[in-house]
Protein backbone atom coordinates (compact mmCIF):
# COMPACT_ATOMS: atom_id res chain seq x y z
CA UNK A 1 0.00 0.00 0.00
CA UNK A 2 1.15 3.33 -0.51
CA UNK A 3 0.83 5.52 2.43
CA UNK A 4 1.20 9.39 2.13
CA UNK A 5 2.60 11.97 4.31
CA UNK A 6 2.20 15.59 3.91
CA UNK A 7 3.53 18.55 6.24
CA UNK A 8 3.20 22.46 6.11
CA UNK A 9 5.10 24.34 8.60
CA UNK A 10 2.89 26.79 9.56
CA UNK A 11 -1.05 27.41 9.59
CA UNK A 12 -0.75 29.84 6.49
CA UNK A 13 0.24 27.36 4.28
CA UNK A 14 -1.67 25.00 2.70
CA UNK A 15 -1.55 21.13 2.02
CA UNK A 16 -3.35 21.07 -1.30
CA UNK A 17 0.03 20.78 -3.71
CA UNK A 18 0.95 17.52 -1.57
CA UNK A 19 -2.27 16.29 -1.14
CA UNK A 20 -2.74 16.41 -5.01
CA UNK A 21 0.08 14.87 -5.63
CA UNK A 22 0.08 12.08 -3.24
CA UNK A 23 -3.43 11.00 -4.73
CA UNK A 24 -1.98 11.23 -8.01
CA UNK A 25 1.06 8.54 -7.24
CA UNK A 26 -1.52 6.59 -5.79
CA UNK A 27 -1.15 7.15 -1.80
CA UNK A 28 -4.95 5.09 -0.49
CA UNK A 29 -4.16 7.09 2.90
CA UNK A 30 -2.31 10.77 3.79
CA UNK A 31 -1.62 11.45 7.12
CA UNK A 32 -0.56 15.00 7.47
CA UNK A 33 1.17 17.28 10.40
CA UNK A 34 0.87 21.56 10.63
CA UNK A 35 4.08 21.79 12.18
CA UNK A 36 7.68 22.63 11.73
CA UNK A 37 9.79 19.57 10.19
CA UNK A 38 12.56 20.18 13.36
CA UNK A 39 10.12 19.20 15.62
CA UNK A 40 11.15 15.46 16.30
CA UNK A 41 7.53 14.23 17.64
CA UNK A 42 5.02 14.91 14.65
CA UNK A 43 2.04 13.01 15.57
CA UNK A 44 0.90 12.62 11.42
CA UNK A 45 4.54 11.29 11.01
CA UNK A 46 3.89 8.85 14.14
CA UNK A 47 0.52 7.63 12.67
CA UNK A 48 1.63 6.79 9.18
CA UNK A 49 4.48 4.92 10.50
CA UNK A 50 2.36 3.25 12.94
CA UNK A 51 -0.37 2.45 10.29
CA UNK A 52 2.11 0.65 7.52
CA UNK A 53 3.11 -2.56 7.52
CA UNK A 54 6.09 -4.75 5.67
CA UNK A 55 6.11 -4.31 1.91
CA UNK A 56 4.06 -0.71 2.21
CA UNK A 57 5.83 2.63 0.41
CA UNK A 58 5.60 5.60 2.74
CA UNK A 59 5.55 8.27 -0.10
CA UNK A 60 6.48 12.48 0.45
CA UNK A 61 5.98 14.87 -1.55
CA UNK A 62 9.48 16.36 -1.35
CA UNK A 63 12.61 15.00 1.13
CA UNK A 64 12.41 18.40 3.30
CA UNK A 65 8.55 17.20 3.80
CA UNK A 66 9.99 14.02 5.91
CA UNK A 67 12.57 15.84 7.68
CA UNK A 68 14.92 19.23 8.07
CA UNK A 69 18.06 17.33 8.64
CA UNK A 70 20.11 14.63 7.37
CA UNK A 71 20.11 13.22 10.69
CA UNK A 72 16.99 13.31 11.33
CA UNK A 73 15.61 11.54 7.57
CA UNK A 74 18.45 8.87 7.59
CA UNK A 75 16.94 7.88 11.03
CA UNK A 76 13.34 7.93 9.83
CA UNK A 77 14.50 6.20 6.64
CA UNK A 78 16.25 3.47 8.83
CA UNK A 79 13.47 2.73 10.81
CA UNK A 80 11.23 2.52 8.03
CA UNK A 81 13.71 -0.26 6.42
CA UNK A 82 14.02 -2.11 9.72
CA UNK A 83 9.93 -2.30 9.85
CA UNK A 84 10.64 -3.96 6.14
CA UNK A 85 8.54 -0.73 4.75
CA UNK A 86 9.77 1.74 1.98
CA UNK A 87 10.00 4.89 1.20
CA UNK A 88 9.40 7.14 -2.14
CA UNK A 89 9.71 10.69 -2.39
CA UNK A 90 7.85 12.39 -5.46
CA UNK A 91 10.29 15.50 -6.42
CA UNK A 92 13.33 13.74 -6.17
CA UNK A 93 12.44 10.40 -7.68
CA UNK A 94 14.04 8.43 -5.39
CA UNK A 95 12.79 5.07 -3.57
CA UNK A 96 14.60 4.10 -0.41
CA UNK A 97 15.00 0.53 0.83
CA UNK A 98 17.32 -2.21 2.15
CA UNK A 99 17.48 -4.19 -1.20
CA UNK A 100 18.48 -0.77 -3.62
CA UNK A 101 22.14 0.26 -3.05
CA UNK A 102 21.23 2.87 -5.55
CA UNK A 103 18.43 3.71 -3.89
CA UNK A 104 20.62 4.32 -0.59
CA UNK A 105 23.20 6.50 -2.04
CA UNK A 106 20.58 8.64 -3.76
CA UNK A 107 18.96 9.41 -0.89
CA UNK A 108 22.00 10.12 1.22
CA UNK A 109 22.91 12.66 -1.91
CA UNK A 110 19.60 14.39 -1.68
CA UNK A 111 19.12 15.01 1.46
CA UNK A 112 22.73 16.20 1.98
CA UNK A 113 21.56 18.65 -0.72
CA UNK A 114 17.96 19.00 1.34
CA UNK A 115 19.95 20.19 4.32
CA UNK A 116 22.40 22.21 1.93
CA UNK A 117 19.64 24.12 0.92
CA UNK A 118 18.33 24.53 4.11
CA UNK A 119 21.40 25.86 5.66
CA UNK A 120 21.60 28.09 2.87
CA UNK A 121 18.21 29.99 3.23
CA UNK A 122 19.26 30.17 7.48
CA UNK A 123 22.57 32.07 6.91
CA UNK A 124 20.88 34.27 4.19
CA UNK A 125 18.04 35.03 6.31
CA UNK A 126 20.64 35.83 9.48
CA UNK A 127 22.44 37.79 6.97
CA UNK A 128 19.29 39.68 5.98
CA UNK A 129 18.42 40.58 9.44
CA UNK A 130 22.24 41.72 10.27
CA UNK A 131 21.94 43.89 7.14
CA UNK A 132 18.96 45.47 8.78
CA UNK A 133 20.17 45.86 12.36
CA UNK A 134 22.90 47.66 11.11
CA UNK A 135 20.68 49.91 9.40
CA UNK A 136 18.54 50.71 12.33
CA UNK A 137 15.70 47.86 11.89
CA UNK A 138 15.30 46.32 15.09
CA UNK A 139 12.28 43.98 13.77
CA UNK A 140 10.11 42.35 15.52
CA UNK A 141 6.89 43.31 16.83
CA UNK A 142 6.78 47.45 17.29
CA UNK A 143 6.51 49.17 20.33
CA UNK A 144 2.61 49.36 21.46
CA UNK A 145 3.25 52.93 23.74
CA UNK A 146 5.34 55.98 22.69
CA UNK A 147 7.66 57.39 25.32
CA UNK A 148 5.53 60.05 26.15
CA UNK A 149 2.70 57.09 26.52
CA UNK A 150 5.03 55.68 29.01
CA UNK A 151 5.99 58.94 31.09
CA UNK A 152 1.89 59.48 31.08
CA UNK A 153 1.54 55.52 32.71
CA UNK A 154 4.04 56.41 35.24
CA UNK A 155 2.31 59.59 35.88
CA UNK A 156 -0.78 57.63 36.83
CA UNK A 157 1.03 54.77 38.60
CA UNK A 158 2.77 57.28 40.99
CA UNK A 159 -0.46 58.83 41.96
CA UNK A 160 -1.88 55.85 42.88
CA UNK A 161 -4.33 54.42 39.84
CA UNK A 162 -4.17 50.71 39.96
CA UNK A 163 -2.52 48.98 37.45
CA UNK A 164 -6.00 47.35 36.49
CA UNK A 165 -8.21 50.34 36.08
CA UNK A 166 -5.09 51.70 33.76
CA UNK A 167 -4.95 48.52 31.43
CA UNK A 168 -8.75 48.52 31.25
CA UNK A 169 -8.65 52.71 29.84
CA UNK A 170 -5.71 51.77 27.37
CA UNK A 171 -7.05 48.51 25.82
CA UNK A 172 -4.02 46.32 27.11
CA UNK A 173 -3.30 43.46 29.97
CA UNK A 174 -2.03 44.42 33.46
CA UNK A 175 1.49 42.51 32.26
CA UNK A 176 1.71 45.00 29.13
CA UNK A 177 1.53 48.22 32.16
CA UNK A 178 4.49 46.51 34.45
CA UNK A 179 6.44 46.04 31.43
CA UNK A 180 6.18 49.25 30.15
CA UNK A 181 6.42 51.02 33.84
CA UNK A 182 9.82 48.39 34.41
CA UNK A 183 11.48 49.61 31.18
Amino acid sequence: MNIGYARVSTGLQNLDLQRDSLKKYGCEKIFTDHMSGSKKDRPGLKSAIEFSRPGDIIVVWRLDRLGRNMEDLISIVNSLNDKGVSFHSLQENITMDKSSSTGQLMFHLFAAFAEFERNLILERSAAGRAAARARGRLGGRPEKFSEKDIELLKTLVDSGTPIKNIAESWGVSRTTIYRYINK
